[in-house]
C-alpha cells in the first residue's frame, strides 16, 4: 500500500473516504435503479439465483435498458425463472425468440436457459461448481473458468460463447464478479443476497467496469490501463488493504461515484 495518493491523501484517510463512499451508495435506494433490482422481485432462493445470473449476463448498456429488457425476459419466463429453465418445453422456449437485448438475442436466451439446465441437473445451486474449485485449494479466477466449462458442456451455438465472460484470455470478468457479488455479500443494508454462504466474501474480486475503472484510476487505486483481469487483480490487492474480510463492498464507491459523475478528491 503506497503512502501517498494523488489527491495527498495518505492510506488511513483514503480508506476514510472508500468507506464514506461505500456508505452512501450502498444503501435500499441504491436498488431500484439498478439490475439487482429484478432478481429483488423474487424471495425463493432459486429464482433470486437464476434472475441473478440472467440479469447480469446482459448488464451492458444504460442501466434502465437492462432493467427493461431483464424484465421483459422474466415476463417471457412467466416471472417463475427457475420453473421455467427446468421444465420449459420447447413450445414454450419459442416463446422467447422475440427476445433481444443488444447481442443477445433468442438463440442466446434459449442456449443460456439449456445451459442452465444441464447446470441445475447436476448442481443445487451455481455456487456448488464454483466452490468445489475453491475448496481444492484454487482461487476464483480458477473458479470461475471452472464454471464457464461446465456451463457450455453441452452443445451450444458458438456465438452464445461470448455472453460469458472467459478470464482465461484476459477477460476483467465483470458479469460474473457482479453475480458472484450479489449471491455471496451480505450485510444489513439488503442491497446484496448473500444466499451463497459457501463462499467467503473476502475471496471475492471487483467487478471492473469502465466506471469503477476510472474512478480507481483517479483516485490513484489502480495503474494499469486496461479493463482486464490484470487490473482486477490489481485493484482487488489494493481494495483487501483497506477491508480484508470485504472488498467488493468498495464497488458501490467506484461504481456509484462513477456513474453519477461525482466530483471526486
Amino acid at each position: 500500500m503506497r503512502n501517498k495518493f494523488p489527491n495527498g491523501m495518505d492510506a488511513s484517510q483514503m480508506k476514510l473516504y472508500l468507506d464514506e463512499m461505500a456508505d452512501r451508495y450502498n444503501k435500499p435506494d441504491f436498488i431500484a435503479l439498478d439490475p439487482i433490482s429484478i432478481p429483488h422481485r423474487f424471495s425463493e432462493v432459486r429464482d433470486i439465483e437464476v434472475s441473478a445470473f440472467l440479469t447480469a449476463t446482459i448488464a451492458w448498456g444504460r442501466r434502465d435498458l437492462i432493467i427493461r429488457s431483464a424484465d421483459k425476459l422474466m415476463e417471457l419466463m412467466d416471472n417463475e425463472p427457475f420453473n421455467f429453465i427446468t421444465r420449459a418445453s420447447e413450445k414454450e422456449l419459442a416463446t422467447l425468440d422475440c427476445f433481444v437485448h443488444r447481442t443477445f438475442n433468442a438463440v442466446d436466451a434459449v442456449s443460456f436457459i439449456r445451459c442452465l439446465r444441464n447446470i441445475y441437473e447436476h448442481n443445487r445451486s451455481i455456487e456448488d461448481v464454483v466452490v468445489g474449485e475453491l475448496r481444492n485449494g484454487q482461487g476464483m479466477h480458477s473458479a470461475i473458468m471452472k464454471l464457464r466449462g461446465e456451463f457450455f458442456a453441452i452443445p451450444h451455438p458458438a456465438r452464445t460463447e461470448r455472453h460469458l465472460s472467459d478470464v482465461s484470455k484476459g477477460s476483467a470478468g465483470k458479469k460474473l464478479n457482479m453475480f458472484f457479488r450479489w449471491m455471496a455479500r451480505k450485510d444489513d443494508t439488503g442491497v446484496d443476497f448473500g444466499i451463497w454462504k459457501k463462499i467467503n466474501p473476502a475471496e471475492l474480486f471487483i467487478p471492473l467496469d469502465i466506471h469503477a475503472g476510472n474512478t480507481a484510476r483517479h483516485l490513484g487505486l489502480l495503474e494499469r490501463r486496461q479493463n482486464d483481469w490484470k487490473a482486477v487483480e490489481e485493484l482487488t490487492m489494493v481494495l483487501r488493504e483497506f477491508d480484508t474480510t470485504d472488498p467488493v463492498r468498495y464497488d458501490f464507491a467506484l461504481f456509484g461515484a462513477g456513474v453519477n459523475g461525482e466530483n471526486l478528491k
